[in-house]
């Protein structure tokens, strides 16, 4: 709440000092966190440099150092979401460059390498194979026509030269070399499943030559989601498994499986990108592990002798990217308070330092509005959850016989999910005069299998409910203003956002980034690793065509009566510009209020500092405009066409 003695002002035009420029200035994403000796690494995407992704080290009583020069990005576009672009080992750091998708190689402090030649080859998920003078990577070809060929392959550090280890399956992950170099693990699938849906874990022993021989399946199918494979210090394979309907841990103990936990918990993540960690080992017989409960991350520490589990108090409620050295362990983490960090911690005691933080901030708490998770009812009789963010500025209060505006947030995905961490962008509108709800429709993952799969057939459906019935609870709480109720989504979120918007009647406002509206178009045009990721959240397209066109948005954009903002990159191959430039011509034709920012050389997602800096802003611009209040921030206003109505 606002402080009692702090003078009444509309909701929505409070003065923050939480700014477009302060996110974008002082504020950076950290993954990807790697060890090798006594080092730390950790991937840095700077939005003051368009983007970039650094590599970043930490050594012992030294200050942190960038590993990679200008203008090079640790960026692959593998899956063409990424992740897992490099790896650091036996003291030098192997990258892909965003730019040319080639391998490079340096020594700290050195000039970069180029390992591989120009070509269609992208590369992820590396691991060294210093035995033999090769990484083992992910290899995606692009020089077929159609679809790119996945295969997990070896490249050659002399020569740059590429050997197929493994095909046949449409996708691979998580190449896993034991700590003696005679055994390799690692993940594929194929489609329609995605990595969640159902992996395989195969085991092969590594020839003197280097090729794979007699290799074995030991977990996974299509009814089974397996997730990172790690070798334990003695060379004993583990893996997360969702076999009992939760992510939990599993090793290979003399030909079978044996569980590690038995949770009802996720200690996996859906693989949207490469290179993920939940776990690592501090010692032969210790692993740390972060998993999910309600919506909130832990972490733990587990005697893999007794199987006896711990939690660690470390204040952090958003944990990933897990790894450890002899006696450490590292994670990037936040929590409702504090911006994400990469965040050194000693198991044994759970004492826990600062390495990294993502932002350089100094605010007084009476700002930060503390997220508070709620279960609400759903369609179907059944339960969704979310976190509700109340406006909270420690110098204004909203006029006593007014409530506040609702900004309702859907995740991406839809096979993701939100947490409470703290998160600028959030803060940014709580802090102004407006409450958010972030809604972890059913699909959202961090619930279990059942939770996650409750969405197959029903996407546009079960996830617009969600987010309807979340708004509408909180009206009847008397906590928000059911007049001024809008939605906003990015990608998938933005389909959600649109649908919503479009097949009911419960928000009066929205803002689509980067969103779907036609599910026609999405089936037919997006990329290899979602092209069939429809068949399981709607149904095969050549089965269910009048499905995908009765839930698009654009074939029922007539039934749109509520302003829209639209943001887009231009390069966006995921979801191209025409599906938002569709949208809003059919609103300019009826005449409804719309506004459309397209943002050139941003592809799925916005990366540069000037345009995250102006999508929020244009986007407070345009709720000012709609709802009839004036922000406190002297802004760029956007266009709004068709605001006085046809």
């Amino acid at each position: 709440m606002a402080m009692t003695d702090a003078e009444p002002s509309p909701y929505g035009s409070w003065p923050s000092p939480i700014t477009g420029q302060l996110i974008v200035s002082e504020v950076v994403s950290l993954g990807q966190v790697q060890t090798d000796g006594d080092c730390v690494y950790w991937l840095e995407v700077r939005p003051s440099e368009a983007g970039r992704s650094v590599v970043v080290r930490q050594r012992p009583g030294a200050s942190r150092e960038d590993c990679i020069p200008t203008p090079y990005s640790a960026r692959t576009r593998v899956h063409e979401y990424g992740g897992g672009s490099y790896v650091a080992a036996a003291g030098r750091i192997y990258f892909t460059h965003f730019q040319d998708q080639r391998l490079y190689s340096l020594r700290p402090g050195e000039a970069p390498v180029a390992v591989t030649a120009p070509g269609p080859l992208r590369y992820a998920d590396l691991t060294l194979d210093t035995a033999r003078g090769r990484l083992i990577a992910v290899v995606e070809d692009h020089s077929h026509p159609g679809e790119p060929r996945n295969s997990l392959g070896a490249i050659q550090l002399g020569d740059g030269q590429v050997r197929t280890l493994a095909s046949g399956a449409d996708f691979y992950a998580a190449p896993a070399l034991s700590p003696d170099g005679r055994w390799l693990a690692w993940l594929s699938w194929s489609h329609p499943d995605m990595p969640w849906d159902g992996t395989e874990l195969w085991l092969a022993e590594v020839a003197p030559d280097g090729a794979l021989h007699a290799s074995c399946h030991v977990a996974g199918s299509r009814e089974e989601s397996v997730f990172q494979p790690q070798w334990s210090p003695e060379g004993q394979l583990y893996f997360v498994s969702d076999r009992s309907g939760w992510w939990n841990l599993y090793r290979l103990s003399e030909g079978a499986v044996e569980a590690v936990t038995a949770l009802d918990a996720e200690l996996g993540l859906p693989q949207w990108v490469l290179g993920l960690s939940t776990y690592a080992f501090s010692s032969p017989d210790r692993v740390v592990c972060s998993y999910q409960r309600g919506g909130s991350s832990r972490l733990a520490l587990i005697d893999t002798r007794s199987l006896e589990m711990r939690d660690l108090e470390t204040g952090l409620s958003s944990i990933a990217s897990v790894r450890a050295l002899p006696g450490k362990a590292f994670v990037v983490g936040a929590s409702p308070t504090g911006p994400a960090a990469v965040v050194g911690v000693v198991p044994e005691t759970g004492e826990h330092w600062t390495v990294r933080a993502a932002a350089r901030l100094d605010l007084d708490p009476g700002y930060l509005s503390v997220p508070e998770p709620i279960a609400f009812p759903t369609s179907r009789g059944e339960t969704a959850y979310a976190f509700f963010y109340p406006p909270r500025n420690r110098d204004c209060a909203g006029p006593s016989d007014e409530l506040p505006p609702l900004l309702v947030m859907s995740h991406g995905g839809p096979t993701g999910t939100t947490s409470n961490a703290l998160d600028l962008r959030i803060q940014f509108w709580t802090s102004r005069g407006s409450a958010v709800v972030d809604v972890n429709y059913r699909g959202s993952t961090g619930y279990g299998r059942g939770y996650r799969q409750r969405l197959y057939g029903e996407w546009g459906v079960l996830d617009v409910d969600d987010c309807v019935h979340a708004a509408r609870y909180l009206v009847s709480q008397h906590r928000v203003d059911g007049h001024r109720l809008a939605i906003r989504g990015s990608s998938a979120g933005g389909y959600t956002t649109l649908a919503a918007l479009t097949f009911t009647d419960a928000f009066q406002a929205g803002a689509s980034h980067y969103g779907v509206s036609d599910l026609e178009a999405l089936a037919r045009e997006t990329h290899k690793f979602e092209s069939r990721y429809l068949d399981k959240l709607i149904g095969p397209y050549s089965q269910c065509q009048d499905l995908y066109r009765v839930r698009s948005p654009i074939h029922a954009a007539r039934r749109l009566d509520y302003p829209v903002i639209f943001f887009q990159g231009a390069e966006d191959r995921i979801v191209p510009p025409d599906q938002a430039e569709a949208m809003v011509e059919a609103l300019r034709d009826k005449g409804l209020p719309v506004a459309y920012v397209l943002f050139e050389g941003e592809q799925h997602g916005f990366r540069r500092g000037e345009n995250i800096r102006r999508a929020l802003e244009a986007e407070l611009s345009f709720y000012g405009q709609v709802f009839g209040f004036k922000p406190a921030d002297e802004l760029e206003p956007v266009k709004v066409e068709n605001l006085a109505g046809p």
